[in-house]
């Protein structure tokens, strides 16, 4: 599709067959001359650096973000190194001096997971997960859930990570959730891989992603989109969640900044920033729109899974597949197998990227790719598969 665009990744090594686009993505051409940029602003700045960054980099990040989500207002999204920073800071939120109740999927990424399963073994927090499978009455089980008890926060993820099983069903959930409790959605494995459209839900709920995977522009530019008129006052606050009145006097009770500012931490290295709105300037000013890549990756699926057919392996095929056939699905496939951990070693040793999921093996279609691609990586796998 764009393939053209990523020389200088490919370059580094024209052998490799990178199908790893869910997890660490490409950057396109324009994202290295932004990492440039970002040096010679450093230099030619040094301290006011921080106003061209906050002044300028900042409101075009947001306006992306904003524009990609149907968002009414720009100014509720606030950035971060990593998704676990905000998932910490949501939890701060909470009441108290009590255990909150949470609820989430069972399929959440580590940056909540790992998290929230830790503070439930010390009777922190008060965790349950649903199960997505059958995944045709997830959503209506997860609303189901969320009537059972007074949750403090429901959280679960737009894309399921470990098998690419898309929730079309964010506005009733939304809808469920108790009055008083926070909801936050994972992006991480929608944002610019499938279209989202947040109008009639980002009034309840928080939404969280970043640039590492299908927006192409590395680490370091995660982003959380805010309710807004969102007046939470999380304790795991940051010196920039009151950046303008830095030389203010401090207030008797700790002051926060009116818009997402107050979700914000403290100093960071905004190169990763520079990178999204480069990646983002470029993608649309080829007029590619998020709707045309997602079709662009569930074309190639079908082409890989038509090459499986061919070679006829009964290790790798369509009926390994993690999600039943008519199942809603992101940009990536993930195999069920029972030697994944040793299957996954002889894919690298043709050659080819890939990662495993405990049993699971995915595989990322992106926009660097073209159907020649897929063809090379069927055959680099035929030997593999025999």
């Amino acid at each position: 599709m764009l393939k053209g665009h990523f020389g200088s990744f490919f370059a580094a090594d024209p052998a490799r067959l990178h199908f790893a686009a869910h997890s660490h993505h490409p950057w396109p051409d324009a994202t290295r001359a932004a990492q440039l940029r970002y040096w010679d602003d450093s230099a030619a700045l040094v301290d006011r650096k921080w106003q061209r960054i906050f002044g300028d980099v900042v409101p075009r990040a947001q306006d992306h973000v904003a524009r990609l989500l149907g968002l009414s207002d720009a100014r509720q999204v606030a950035f971060a190194p990593n998704t676990h920073e905000f998932v910490a800071r949501l939890f701060s939120c909470l009441e108290a001096g009590r255990a909150p109740r949470v609820l989430a999927s069972a399929h959440e990424f580590h940056s909540f997971r790992r998290q929230a399963r830790r503070l439930a073994e010390d009777g922190r927090i008060a965790l349950r997960e649903v199960p997505a499978a059958p995944f045709d009455s997830f959503v209506e089980r997860f609303v189901a859930a969320e009537a059972s008890e007074p949750w403090d926060l429901v959280f679960l993820s737009h894309v399921h990570f470990d098998t690419a099983f898309v929730v079309n069903g964010l506005e009733a959930i939304c809808a469920a959730a108790p009055a008083h409790a926070l909801v936050a959605i994972d992006g991480y494995h929608a944002f610019c891989a499938l279209p989202v459209d947040l109008a009639r839900v980002h009034r309840r709920a928080f939404y969280i992603a970043g640039g590492y995977k299908y927006a192409m522009s590395g680490e370091g530019a995660c982003f959380l989109a805010a309710p807004p008129e969102c007046d939470a006052r999380p304790a795991n606050t940051g010196w920039f969640a009151a950046f303008d009145s830095l030389s203010d006097a401090p207030t008797a009770r700790v002051a926060y900044a009116g818009d997402a500012f107050r979700f914000w931490g403290s100093t960071f290295d905004a190169s990763g920033l520079y990178r999204f709105v480069a990646a983002m300037d470029w993608l649309a000013g080829t007029g590619s729109s998020i709707g045309q890549v997602h079709e662009h990756a569930r074309s190639l699926q079908e082409r890989f899974l038509a090459g499986l057919d061919a070679i006829g392996s009964p290790r790798l095929g369509r009926r390994h597949l993690a999600l039943p056939a008519g199942t809603p699905r992101g940009n990536f496939l993930a195999f069920d197998v029972d030697d994944a951990a040793a299957l996954e070693a002889r894919i690298a040793e043709a050659g080819v990227a890939i990662d495993r999921r405990e049993r699971r093996l995915r595989f990322g279609f992106g926009v660097y790719h073209e159907a020649a691609d897929v063809d090379r990586l069927v055959e680099a796998l035929r030997p593999v598969l025999r």
